[in-house]
């Protein structure tokens, strides 16, 4: 990619057997958005791809909830760039919001995941 100029369209690139499809999206997206190299480099190197939402915890809200609501996401990963305090800030600004918008469970219906899944726990074996 070094020859290629940073700030000019992305150019037509050769195939590869390499990262097809993420290929494929990064150059749909390049001539979408009509991003340069150096654009798309920026848009992509801290989520490779995912979309990235930087803003306030409400702003983060209303483009989850937009996205579940179009039916565009049935939920999310959430990949904070380091867990401690951005996985924490997100829980505890994000969450809530979702919650009040009953997009995210407040309770439980038990304790284990297979509670939560409403799976019924196997028969012991034995």
């Amino acid at each position: 990619m070094s020859t290629y100029p940073l700030d000019e369209p992305v150019p037509d690139l050769p195939e590869t057997e390499h990262l097809k499809s993420r290929s494929a999206l990064l150059l749909q997206m390049a001539r979408r958005d009509r991003l340069s190299l150096r654009e798309l480099f920026y848009r992509v190197a801290a989520a490779r791809g995912h979309l990235l939402l930087v803003g306030s915890p409400t702003q983060i809200a209303d483009v989850l909830e937009s996205w579940f609501r179009a039916g565009a996401a049935d939920g999310f990963n959430v990949m904070p760039p380091f867990f401690a305090k951005q996985f924490d800030a997100f829980v505890d600004h994000v969450v809530p919001m979702l919650q009040e918008r009953g997009l995210f469970r407040a309770d439980y219906p038990g304790t284990t995941l297979r509670d939560h899944l409403g799976l019924r726990r196997p028969a012991r074996l034995g």
